[in-house]
């Protein structure tokens, strides 16, 4: 018997986490679209104070990349004061093997002047060469 029981509570557990009530679909909806729309928003807000770039010093393509057939994608940070000058640029994303490569690169970036410090996100792409 204590085997019909314990078979029976846990069917019961088992419908208990596969239903959710209306109210939990909506929360779960909401949580989802502000989660999707702080994300988005970052990424749009990144892009819109973007300067044009006035020279670019290509990054080199890392030894061990090259050895292990490595490609893909970085996002490096930067701040760029008024004139043109990148101040800093921070690893944030992608393969860590390009980390050193991209930023480097990236600090001797020059942009177009403005009147105030900006901040955006750059993506470089490793690809096999």
């Amino acid at each position: 018997m204590a085997v019909n029981q314990r078979k029976a509570r846990n069917s019961v557990f088992a419908r208990e986490r596969r239903s959710r009530s209306p109210l939990q679909w909506v929360r779960l909806l909401c949580a989802a679209v502000l989660l999707a729309g702080s994300v988005l928003g970052g990424v749009s807000s990144a892009q819109e104070s973007a300067r044009k770039v006035i020279a670019k010093t290509a990054p080199g393509y890392p030894e061990l990349a090259k050895k292990m057939h490595l490609s893909g994608k970085v996002k490096v940070e930067v701040v760029v004061n008024p004139t043109g000058a990148v101040t800093s640029a921070k690893f944030v994303g992608g393969n860590p093997v390009f980390e050193t490569s991209a930023v480097e690169a990236v600090k001797q970036w020059k942009f177009e002047p403005a009147t105030t410090v900006t901040k955006g996100v750059i993506v470089l792409e490793f690809t096999g060469e």
